[in-house]
Order: structure tokens, then C-alpha cells, then sequence
């Protein structure tokens, strides 16, 4: 019989770890007597981070003792105690090799149901000081499980656990958990465990996605962990293309038309999407690099991107002054997930300044396809001196059955025409937004300067939009997600102070800056670029989640840890990987 040995709570408090600060509810101890175990939580226990962490699905986490006894035997330590691995039950019996998703049992006054394997994160290294334990846990068969709160009542060490009811459909947490993290995904499987009605919702999303990305044809890479960022991989390396056109579009903005300079076809972008360019140095150093949205319609015979100069901008400077028709560039392919999404569902194309390029080209997609959907161009300039594309919007507009524009300039000049050049004096605001009439059901498309995306972003979480319809791109590098860790103030990108200036050069194209490896001080790319401030996203620092997943857009990367399944071909996992000689990262 089956039996609960302990019942652990705890709650968050901030700890020092490298440097910063976690907060985080991994230290459990040991109640005495009886604990109540609530819809959301046992008494006294709480999460700190409740994204990945808690909730209805997850209300009690579970962990046998016969798992405490092999990882005693595997890491040969003595220390480990009831709640060491951040569990609310210490149990004896119940191995995930034999508890199913469904399974419903007993407890003291309480009734419980399975809901899904435990996913791990870094803090479980933490508590238990052992960095590999997230990837452990996963790779050994032993992740432990969470449990949902049928009936609510008190629990406490040593009530028996009675199974009580069962899923018709029989998985084992075992199972579901080597389904979502091996590299092993059977069609079949994946669809008994979307007949188990008990399932948590992140688990079924997960399976779901590898199901659409095994009709889909795809070959590699596991689209139930990949975040959106790492989407629509492309192969490493850049092609020479020349420069057919060169077009002033603005006061500071300059187009360039890129063709193929071989005679072979181009691969076809999707419409948001950059490619990176590496630019040489006047110095002869080594080249830097940039990414540039392309700006124009879809082709397989040209590219165009639009790049602006900046006062200090180093690449911006470059193109303006040095190139000429007939040059050419190193760029790689098309790359980046902020694309036009399909459907019927309204749109809304929102941008300031030069953040214009990706959903113009997006303008470009609806208006060669003569979109019935409804859509809006929202564009925010200076004045007309500075408002580049102008006349092609206006243009591509005029083939759309239901479209809709509002131009804001914030400094009209005197000579700029209200209702002909701009349609309102300021910016974009909630006004804008009422006054052209947009829905709340829309999909929105934002690029800008990143004072202008927090704003709008809250803008339109002020006016109802939901999360999910918000789609951003933003200038120099992504959102980073670093589960626990408090609110620092953010940093520019930059070199770290240590560089040993030898060694492989890795270089972060889309923060825009280079650091030689260090193998003696970065275990990974990850720590490399930390101490860079390039923004990255993280959780169990291991090969197991794959948020970490990014463009590879040149070179090649070792493991060590080698991760539980391989990211998409053309990405990699930064947390990690280490370079096997220079490389160039989408980050």
C-alpha cells in the first residue's frame, strides 16, 4: 500500500545565486500534524513563480522516496531530506513508471487526480546543488508528477494513498513525460495522450504542436518545447548578394534592392521577416553585423531592406557612405517569427520611425493577395522629411476592399498637409485607436524604437487587447525570460569587460555586438552572453526545455551537456552548447 511519509510546504523568499537574486519557494519543510489541502494549494505553501509553477493543474507536486534513494546512489550524497527536491509529498510507492495521467486516489479527507509530469527548471539545481539535476530528473524516468485537488480536505504523514479511479486511456507519467522530451514521437502516442481528458492544458498545446509539425513534413527539431522565436529555421551561412538599387526613401532612410549574384533563386521570406548582414571593418578587424527587416514585396529574384542613419550608428554610417550599385554583401537567409499570421481576423499594422520595414512588407503580402480581411496601417513619423514609404503605403492601401490608415506626426513641419500628408499632430495613443475605429478582436503587428513598443504595448493592453493578439518585433535583440530572477535595470548590450580578445568570435547579430570564447569562464554560450546583457531566455539551463532555442545564422556548436532532444536544424540551445570556432547567433 502506498503511503504519504511527509507533507512539505514553504514559501517564496528571495536567495542570492551567481551574483543575483531568485525568488523562489523550492525550500520545503516538513509540516507537523494535519494540512489542508486547498483547490490551489496546501496551507502555508505557496510558488514563486506562479508561470511555471502552482495553479489548479499543479496544486501539489509529488515525489517518491525510492527516487530520493537513487539519487543518493547515483550522486553518492547522505544529505537529502523530505521537500529536498521541492516537493509537498514525500510519498513511498506510486513510481512514475506506474501512476498514469488520470489516476485519481485518496488521501486522508482528500481526493486527487494526475495531471502531468513535473517540468523542471534550474531552481531544482539550486536547492539540491547539483547544476545537471533539471536534465537529470527528465532523462532518468523520475521527473515526479503534479497532482489536481478533486476534493478538498486534510492530508498528513502517514495517511495511505487508495487509488479511487482511473483514465480509460493508460499512459504512464513515465511515458508522457519521455514523449514530450525524447527525441521519439509517435504519431499514435500523441494522440492517446490527447484522448486523456485529464491532461494539463500546457501538456496537451505541447502535444498538439509536434502532432501539426509531423503532418507538416518537418525532419528535426521538437515543436512541443521550441518557443515562437525559434521558429521557421533556416540553414547557416550567408550568400554574396549584389546591389541592384539604391532608393532614398526619407530624410534618413535609404533602401537597398539585393539580387542574387550567382542567378539562383533566392529563398523565399515570409512577410515580417530580417535577414543578417556581415559588414566589413575599415580596419580590417573582424566583420560585424546587422539585422535588417526586408521592406518589400515577397520575391525569389530580389530582396530589399531599409536601413537608417543613426547619428552613431556604425553600420547605418557604413552602408550610407560606402556602398554603390554593383557592390556586394554577405547576407544570410530570411529568418525571424514575427510574420503575417493567416486567417479572417482583423488586422492592424502599428508602427513609428524605421519599425515600418516588417509590416510594410506584411502591407505588401495582404495587398498582392487582395485581402477581404480588414486592416488597419497605424504610422508614426516626425514630419513628412522623415516619413519614409509614404506614397507606398498609400499605394498598396488602395488595393485593399477594407483598409484603413491614420498617420501621426508628432513635429508637423510648416509646409506638411493635414488630411494629405497626416491625418493627426502627436502619436500614436488610445485615441488614435478609438478615432480610427479599430476592433479588440484584431491581430496586432507592432515594430518601433522600444520606447514606443512599451507604450503601445500597454496602450492596448489598457484598451482590452488580449496577449496573445499582440505580435512585436523589436530592435536590437528579443524579450528575454529569466524565470525568478528580480528586476535589474537593463543594460545595453556590450562586450564583456574580461575579453581575452582570442579565441572563436562569437558574435550576437541581432544585439549587434562580438566576445571572444572563454571556455575557463563560460561553461556555455549562455554565460557568455550574460555577462555580455544580451537578453536571452531561459529556465533549466540544462538541454531540456529549449526555451533557449535560437537561430544558428553561421558557424557550429558543440554540447556538453548533450540536450534530452536537438533543436530544430539551424537553431541551437544556447544553455548549453559551446562554438566550434566563430560563430553567429540570432540573438
Amino acid at each position: 500500500m502506498a503511503r504519504l511519509l511527509s507533507v512539505n510546504v514553504g514559501l517564496p523568499r528571495d536567495i542570492e545565486w551567481r551574483g543575483r537574486t531568485v525568488y523562489t519557494a523550492i525550500w520545503k519543510r516538513p509540516v507537523r500534524g494535519r494540512c489542508w489541502a486547498g483547490r490551489l494549494n496546501l496551507a502555508g505553501d505557496g510558488q514563486g513563480d506562479l508561470g511555471g509553477h502552482g495553479g489548479e493543474q499543479r496544486a501539489v507536486f509529488v515525489y517518491q522516496i525510492e527516487s530520493y534513494r537513487h539519487w543518493q546512489a547515483q550522486l553518492k550524497r547522505d544529505d537529502f531530506e523530505h521537500g529536498h527536491f521541492g516537493e509537498n509529498f514525500t510519498i513511498e510507492g506510486l513510481p512514475d513508471s506506474d501512476v498514469c495521467i488520470g489516476d485519481r486516489y485518496r488521501i486522508g479527507d482528500a481526493v486527487f487526480e494526475v495531471t502531468q509530469p513535473r517540468v523542471t527548471c534550474y531552481r531544482v539545481g539550486i536547492r539540491t546543488n547539483e547544476p545537471r539535476m533539471p536534465a537529470l530528473l527528465t532523462s532518468s524516468g523520475r521527473p515526479g508528477f503534479y497532482l489536481r485537488v478533486l476534493q478538498e480536505g486534510d492530508v498528513g504523514a502517514g495517511d495511505e494513498i487508495v487509488k479511487v479511479g482511473e483514465a480509460e486511456e493508460r499512459m504512464s507519467v513515465a511515458e508522457i513525460n519521455a514523449l514530450l522530451y525524447s527525441s521519439h514521437h509517435p504519431r499514435d502516442r500523441l494522440e492517446c495522450a490527447l484522448r486523456i481528458g485529464a491532461l494539463s492544458p500546457g501538456w496537451r498545446w505541447s502535444f498538439e504542436a509536434l502532432l501539426r509539425d509531423e503532418a507538416s513534413g518537418a525532419t528535426s527539431g521538437n515543436a512541443g518545447l521550441a518557443p515562437s522565436v525559434a521558429a521557421h529555421p533556416v540553414a547557416p551561412g550567408f550568400r554574396s548578394l549584389r546591389i541592384a538599387a539604391l532608393d532614398r526613401e526619407s530624410a534618413d532612410v535609404l533602401s537597398l534592392t539585393l539580387e542574387s549574384a550567382d542567378g539562383e533563386p533566392l529563398p523565399m521570406a515570409l512577410p515580417g521577416q530580417y535577414v543578417a548582414l556581415r559588414l566589413p571593418r575599415a580596419d580590417g578587424g573582424s566583420p560585424f553585423f546587422r539585422s535588417y527587416s526586408l521592406s518589400g514585396a515577397l520575391s525569389t529574384e530580389r530582396y530589399r531592406i531599409s536601413v537608417k542613419l543613426e547619428p552613431d550608428g556604425a553600420a547605418g554610417t557604413w552602408l550610407h557612405k560606402r556602398i554603390r550599385v554593383g557592390d556586394t554583401l554577405d547576407v544570410s537567409a530570411p529568418r525571424g517569427s514575427f510574420v503575417l499570421q493567416p486567417g479572417h481576423a482583423p488586422v492592424v499594422l502599428v508602427s513609428a520611425g524605421i519599425g515600418a520595414t516588417p509590416v510594410l512588407a506584411m502591407l505588401h503580402a495582404l495587398s498582392a493577395a487582395r485581402s477581404a480581411r480588414n486592416i488597419w496601417w497605424l504610422h508614426g513619423a516626425r514630419d513628412r522629411a522623415h516619413h519614409a514609404f509614404a506614397d507606398e503605403a498609400r499605394r498598396l492601401m488602395l488595393a485593399l476592399a477594407h483598409g484603413r490608415s491614420c498617420v501621426c506626426y508628432s513635429k508637423p513641419g510648416a509646409n506638411d498637409r493635414s488630411g494629405a500628408d497626416f491625418d493627426a499632430v502627436g502619436r500614436l495613443s488610445r485615441a488614435v485607436l478609438d478615432q480610427a475605429g479599430v476592433p479588440r478582436d484584431a491581430d496586432f503587428y507592432l515594430c518601433g524604437p522600444n520606447r514606443f513598443m512599451a507604450e503601445m504595448k500597454e496602450t492596448l493592453a489598457a484598451f482590452g487587447v488580449a496577449a496573445g493578439r499582440i505580435h512585436a518585433e523589436i530592435f536590437n535583440g528579443g524579450e528575454s525570460m529569466t524565470p525568478g530572477i528580480a528586476n535589474v535595470a537593463a543594460r545595453a548590450p556590450h562586450p564583456p569587460a574580461d575579453d581575452a580578445k582570442t579565441g572563436p568570435l562569437v558574435s550576437f547579430a541581432r544585439s549587434g555586438i562580438s566576445a571572444h570564447w572563454n571556455a575557463a569562464v563560460y561553461p556555455s554560450i549562455l554565460e557568455l552572453a550574460e555577462a555580455c546583457d544580451v537578453p536571452v531566455r531561459w529556465s533549466c539551463r540544462t538541454g531540456v526545455c529549449h526555451n533557449c532555442e535560437s537561430g544558428l545564422v553561421s558557424g557550429q556548436v558543440a554540447y556538453g551537456p548533450e540536450p534530452l532532444d536537438q533543436p530544430a536544424e539551424g537553431n541551437l540551445l544556447v544553455c548549453c552548447s559551446q562554438p566550434a570556432g566563430d560563430i553567429v547567433i540570432d540573438l
